[in-house]
């Protein structure tokens, strides 16, 4: 119990140290690919968020999914790419090749869709190397360049309101 403790306040220092560090440098071009990070307590609907996208113009091969378990147990295998808190070492370190993929994978946005502030999801964030993030839970704002407010199991408010700022930014 000691050590995950440890292990915690040595994973927060790590994100506070890569967010201390980043530089909010939005490129203004389309959205072509999207990372989506879903936190399997709270939204599992894989296929309502890829259909979503596919509406939206994209190709069903530059959309990736992964969820989050707080249990192994709790993990489906419908899932491209599905983790849980095993799959997170000391200081930031990833021990899921899948999982290290998608975090060096330069998407152009990112949507981190879940509310309840979990350390690992914050951590993926953190490490992503995507372009433009976008969120649901205001916890951290230093984690995101655009935060919509709404509750995971308000998909369709969600759809509605990411559409909208997207087409007034132009990334659509």
């Amino acid at each position: 119990m000691i050590l995950k403790a440890f292990k915690e306040k040595s994973n927060q220092k790590y994100i506070n140290k890569l967010l201390s560090e980043r530089t909010a440098s939005v490129h203004n071009k389309k959205i072509n690919s999207i990372g989506v990070i879903l936190h399997l307590n709270e939204f599992s609907d894989f296929e309502a968020i890829r259909n979503y996208f596919k509406s939206l113009g994209l190709i069903a091969n530059r959309i990736k999914i992964i969820g989050f378990a707080e249990e192994e147990k709790d993990l489906g295998y419908q899932w491209e790419t599905y983790v849980n808190s095993k799959d997170f070492g000391w200081k930031g370190k990833i021990n899921n090749v899948e999982l290290q993929t998608f975090i060096d994978t330069e998407f152009d946005a990112l949507i981190s869709f879940y509310k309840q502030s979990s350390l690992e999801l914050n951590l993926i964030t953190a490490q992503s190397k995507a372009n433009f993030k976008v969120g649901l839970s205001n916890k951290d704002q230093r984690l995101y360049d655009l935060i919509i407010n709404v509750s995971p199991d308000e998909f369709n408010l969600f759809k509605n309101e990411l559409k909208k700022y997207l087409t007034v930014l132009n990334k659509l």
